[in-house]
């Protein structure tokens, strides 16, 4: 049996995502509303692997090159752009629920990290950041003479 973290806000999100849809269905778009234009919010995972801080977050249908990473004063900014599929003209969507447009994150990281030595992959659309901590010192064995 898988043991599942549990999140008291689980519910009021799954929540929330039905009253939205139950307003999108019933009215339709306004005039000068875009569909599929909305905030919205990579999901991310954030987890300690010993030697390093990894970063996981889902970005679908975005290339590598829509994406910004920077880190500053401890914190990691994931900004980027998800763009509409211009393959399909607008008058011949029956329903668009996926949103495009800008999104951006910010996350305050554990001290102490090693900014310098920070790698990303991107791969299936999910963007990997590793961001090494640095080495330990170890201390120093000082022998004393005893007089």
């Amino acid at each position: 049996m898988a043991i599942v973290r549990w999140d008291p806000f689980r519910n009021l999100t799954t929540l929330q995502e039905r009253i939205n849809r139950l307003f999108e269905d019933s009215f339709p778009h306004l005039e000068g509303d875009k569909p599929g234009m909305c905030a919205w919010t990579p999901p991310v995972d954030i987890y300690d692997a010993d030697d390093a801080i990894i970063i996981h977050a889902e970005l679908p249908a975005i290339r590598k090159d829509d994406i910004t990473i920077e880190i500053k004063d401890n914190v990691l900014t994931l900004k980027g752009e998800r763009f509409p599929n211009t393959d399909v003209k607008e008058e011949k969507y029956y329903r668009r629920e996926r949103c495009v447009g800008k999104f951006h994150r910010a996350f305050s990281l554990p001290a102490p990290l090693d900014p310098h030595n920070t790698k990303a992959t991107f791969k299936n659309g999910v963007l990997e950041i590793e961001i090494r901590k640095p080495a330990e010192k170890k201390p120093k064995k000082i022998s004393i003479d005893i007089k």
